[in-house]
C-alpha cells in the first residue's frame, strides 16, 4: 500500500543514512500515517481516511466538511 497522506499528499522522503565511518546507505523517511475515522455531519456518516499527523492538524483547522469537499473535487472516493 502506498505511504501517501490523502489530505496533504505527503510521501516518503529519500536520502542517505551516514554511519560513524561515513559509509552511506539508502534509507527512507516515512510520513507519520494514521488510519482515522471522521464523522461527516452533513451526510450523517463516517469516512475512513489515511492521514498524516499534519493532515489531522489540517482537518482540525479547516474542518472535515471543507477537506472532504476538496477531496471529492479531486476525485477521491470517500
Amino acid at each position: 500500500m502506498n505511504r501517501i497522506c490523502q489530505v496533504t499528499g505527503s510521501r516518503p522522503g529519500y536520502g542517505k543514512q551516514v554511519s560513524h565511518s561515513h559509509r552511506r546507505t539508502a534509507r527512507r523517511w516515512e510520513p507519520n500515517l494514521q488510519n482515522r475515522r471522521f464523522l461527516l455531519p452533513g451526510e450523517g456518516r463516517w469516512i475512513r481516511l489515511r492521514v498524516s499527523a499534519q493532515g489531522i492538524k489540517t482537518i482540525d483547522k479547516r474542518g472535515i466538511e471543507a477537506v472532504a469537499a476538496e477531496l471529492k473535487a479531486k476525485g477521491v472516493k470517500l
